[in-house]
């Protein structure tokens, strides 16, 4: 399955995505926000599959972190969530660079089929290597 970071600020959220995401085989890791994010994308250059980052954080929101993120690895597929109406609309210019927006709050279904497809539509599905 995939390696899927995941930026979200608010810890009981990040604690349930993370639980559906190992549910449907994912190996995914957490931060608390943009920046932590950006850290780790350029830490593991290449080794994640899926940025499924909270628009709305402190640091570093998630639509500069995708713009960052699509510059340092434009094969990373990107799947944006809120539950901000304006933040929406400034989501709505980045479908070139994104593979989603998930509109908070969303189900476990929800959240596993817009994974799937946002990885899918970058064709990133790649099998998750067991080296360190």
């Amino acid at each position: 399955m995939a390696r899927i970071l995941v930026a979200e600020d608010e810890a009981a959220l990040r604690g349930h995505i993370l639980r559906a995401l190992a549910e449907d085989g994912h190996d995914a890791i957490a931060v608390k926000d943009g920046g932590e994010a950006l850290e780790a994308l350029l830490a593991e250059k290449g080794r994640f599959d899926l940025l499924l980052a909270d628009i709305k954080m402190p640091v570093m929101d998630g639509i500069a972190l995708a713009l960052a993120a699509a510059r340092e690895d434009p094969e990373l597929a990107i799947l944006l969530m809120t539950g901000f109406a304006d933040q929406r609309e400034r989501a709505s210019g980045l479908e070139a660079l994104i593979q989603g927006l998930l509109t908070k709050p969303f189900s476990v279904a929800d959240l596993k089929r817009e994974v799937a497809a946002a990885i899918d539509a970058k064709g990133r599905g790649r099998e998750v290597s067991a080296e360190p």
